[in-house]
């Protein structure tokens, strides 16, 4: 009988990247199904690599950066606790709060209307709003 505390647990590398890949196909509005079709295997492996189950190899990596239409360095951005080049060896907790966010259903609702607003001026007012709304919350 296997301990459960002694099962590996996966690297935060592998869950943050299969966050990110589910980030970017539900921004996309893809399917496991459709994404794993694209690339030739089952939706369930779709469902590994974004749990950070299965480590994702860096072909596969670039197979799904292309499908999803991102740069390679799209599923890494932001990841927490990394050092940073801009940040210096800041940790930055609102990261990893903020791609549960833009990941939750709420999140995507509000990103896709976003992105449909084309007048840049109202984007900015809207902008405005959202950070005047969040600050009389605190």
């Amino acid at each position: 009988m296997v301990d459960k505390e002694n099962k590996k647990k996966p690297n935060p590398t592998d869950v943050y990247v299969g966050s990110r890949i589910r980030l970017r196909r539900n921004m996309l509005g893809m399917s496991q199904e459709s994404l794993g079709e694209q690339l030739g295997i089952t939706f369930q492996q779709i469902q590994k690599y974004e749990k950070g189950t299965n480590r994702v190899g860096a072909s596969r990596l670039q197979a799904i950066s292309s499908i999803l239409n991102v740069p390679v360095s799209f599923f890494f951005e932001d990841q927490p606790n990394q050092p940073d080049a801009s940040k210096g060896f800041a940790e930055d907790a609102s990261g990893a709060f903020s791609l549960d966010f833009v990941g939750s259903a709420e999140g995507l609702q509000l990103n896709r209307a976003f992105v449909k607003i084309s007048d840049p001026k109202v984007r900015r007012k809207i902008i405005d709003l959202v950070k005047a709304l969040g600050s009389d919350e605190e």
